[in-house]
């Protein structure tokens, strides 16, 4: 593995945002960073990059231990943030230069970086005048030059039309094939059609972490309940194969079963037992984005 997150613990005051984090990602992979917003994915990145210190725990790159002042492990990482920092009123030649003098490349270095994003037909402009796609290519061909072994990506598609989702995508998972890529974003679909392994985490503490494809074929059943009266956590708990219960709007649940028996029977029995009337069951299509909402919620 070439990035380790061990044990990360962060606090902002009496505030817990990062409680014992813990991963592994290598190349080769995208991996989709998900949570709700205040889950602590911000605080996670800024942590691996070098950015912030974590409180207690660690993180490695390529075995060596990151931190704040960690300038060569530094060098091996490239972050496009969510909130793209640019230089607007610059050429996208002479910011991408300006770039490469920091790290110390020469003008080669930014004309490929230039030509594998689609920046070639805009380098002469500047970068108030481009789009906000474009803007994002400035900004990863930025994150790219000095070729990082490890890339994390904070929104990248954010505010994209449809032909540029396409195109960055490819760019991604192109990128993917000899570099560490963590992508944080909102898009289930953007997960769904570039990430080879999702990890998901909620309120500081990582829920799941699963390939995709292990993620959405496993034997998961979820269950949208409406109960008459208001049911107590310890009572939901005595379903059989329940994995998750979250209570999400007053007396509605959203059940995760841990089973591939159909549990809509057992959930009616289970009601009529306890004295309560169903006023609503729906079986929920198992996808990302219900499995996020399960866990999340």
């Amino acid at each position: 593995m070439f990035v380790n997150v061990k044990n990360v613990v962060k606090k902002y005051g009496n505030q817990l945002a990062l409680n014992n984090v813990s991963f592994s990602l290598k190349k080769g992979e995208v991996v989709g960073f998900l949570g709700p917003n205040g889950a602590g994915k911000s605080s996670m990145m800024k942590i691996i990059t070098g950015f912030m210190e974590a409180t207690s725990g660690d993180v490695f790159i390529a075995d060596e231990k990151m931190t704040t002042i960690a300038t060569d492990i530094k060098k091996q990482i490239g972050y496009l943030p969510e909130h793209n920092p640019l230089y607007l009123e610059m050429y996208v030649k002479e910011y991408l230069s300006f770039l490469a003098e920091i790290h110390d490349l020469n003008k080669a270095e930014v004309a490929k970086a230039i030509k594998v994003v689609g920046l070639k037909s805009e380098a002469s402009k500047k970068i108030k005048q481009l789009s906000k796609g474009y803007r994002q290519r400035v900004g990863l061909a930025g994150a790219i030059m000095h070729n990082p072994s490890v890339l994390i990506l904070d929104e990248p598609t954010t505010g994209l039309d449809p032909n540029q989702l396409v195109e960055i995508r490819e760019l991604i998972k192109s990128l993917a094939a000899d570099k560490v890529v963590l992508l944080s974003t909102h898009i289930m679909q953007e997960v769904e059609t570039m990430c080879d392994r999702v990890i998901i985490i909620n309120k500081g503490e990582i829920v799941a972490d699963e390939s995709l494809l292990v993620l959405t074929e496993q034997e998961v059943q979820l269950l949208e309940v409406e109960f008459d009266s208001p049911i107590s956590i310890d009572e939901i708990h005595e379903l059989k194969y329940l994995k998750e219960a979250n209570n999400y709007s007053g007396l509605s649940w959203v059940l995760t079963f841990n089973t591939s028996v159909d549990m809509r029977a057992v959930v009616f029995d289970f009601a009529h037992d306890k004295g309560y009337k169903i006023l609503q069951l729906t079986s929920k299509d198992k996808s990302l984005e219900s499995l996020f909402s399960a866990l999340t919620t």
